[in-house]
Order: structure tokens, then C-alpha cells, then sequence
């Protein structure tokens, strides 16, 4: 069964050494230091740098359009007998929404909802990042759907560091 890995900056060595995951994903700050575990080639290491935020702010990187596609190009290459892990600072809010980005896109026969209430189960402090949901609907022709999906599992639980959870592609 093909799995999506979620944790933060600090867990990326352990989840990785004990998933055995592929492929790795990083949303973060531009100049915040990751260390590739040696298991991951570079070629299957994405890094997007953008900071947590929801409306573009002076000196700060919104997710944009460009991070959406680069993910989507990145998950399609892909080959899901591995799994992957993705991971932002704090494994809330950046690398949750690309968790769910990825299974919407992989999976385009799962229903939102499902997805979306499944991270909340998975983890009570996860808050997907709107402002990548919203550009990944609209790239993915959702219409609204993970948009409304994402707000019915509403604001997670205040937490420095989310609890690493996983998603399956399958059902």
C-alpha cells in the first residue's frame, strides 16, 4: 500500500530511516538548512522555499502557483511502491496541504472530504496551508472541493511541532 509520510524539520532522519521512503518533499523558508538523508537522492529531494503564510507579505515568499506545479510535476514522476515523505518546519500546516495536494492529484476518483477528514484523524494539530489548497483546486479543476474540504476539518490544535501521520493513496 503506497503511503505519504507527513512530519517536521526534526523528524526527517527517523521518518525516513523507518518508512524506507523514495522520494522526499520540503516545504520551507528560503536559507533554512535541511540535511538530505543520504537515502534520498537528490533527484528525488524537492525543496520549495516559501514561508507559512496565507496573503503575500513584504519580504516574505508566498506559496504560489509555481510551488503548485513544480509539486505536481515532482509527485507524477513519482513511482508509488516506495513511500514518500513530506515535511515542512513544524509538520502543520505547509506539508499537510501537500500531502493532501498529492493524494487529490494521484487519486483523482478520492472524494476531498474523505481525504481531508482523514488528516484530521491522522493528526489533531494539522491546519493545511489555504492559500496552496486554493492554488492546487484551481490547477487541479476541484472546483471549491478541497477548498471546502480543507475548511471542514477547521484550525487544528495549537502545537510547536505536528504529530507525524501518514496517508495512503488507496482507500
Amino acid at each position: 500500500m503506497s503511503r505519504i509520510h507527513v512530519c517536521s524539520l526534526a523528524r526527517i532522519g527517523s521518518t525516513v530511516a523507518q518508512t524506507g521512503a523514495s522520494h522526499l518533499v520540503t516545504l520551507i523558508n528560503q536559507g533554512t538548512p535541511v540535511e538530505r538523508p543520504a537515502s534520498i537522492p537528490e533527484e528525488r529531494h524537492l525543496f520549495l522555499a516559501m514561508n507559512d503564510i496565507l496573503e503575500p507579505m513584504e519580504g516574505m515568499t508566498p506559496p504560489g502557483e509555481e510551488h503548485v506545479t513544480t509539486l505536481l510535476d515532482f509527485v507524477e514522476g513519482w513511482k508509488p511502491e516506495k513511500p514518500m515523505v513530506i515535511h515542512c518546519f513544524a509538520g502543520i500546516s505547509r506539508s499537510t496541504a501537500a500531502a493532501f495536494i498529492t493524494v487529490c492529484a494521484l487519486r483523482p476518483e478520492r472524494d476531498e472530504a474523505e481525504i481531508a477528514a482523514l488528516i484530521r484523524a491522522g493528526s489533531a494539530s494539522a491546519t493545511p496551508n489555504l492559500r496552496l489548497v486554493r492554488l492546487a483546486d484551481d490547477a487541479l479543476g476541484r472546483r471549491g472541493r478541497m477548498v471546502r474540504a480543507i475548511e471542514s476539518i477547521g484550525r487544528g490544535r495549537d502545537a510547536f511541532e505536528g504529530h507525524p501521520f501518514s496517508l495512503t493513496l488507496d482507500r
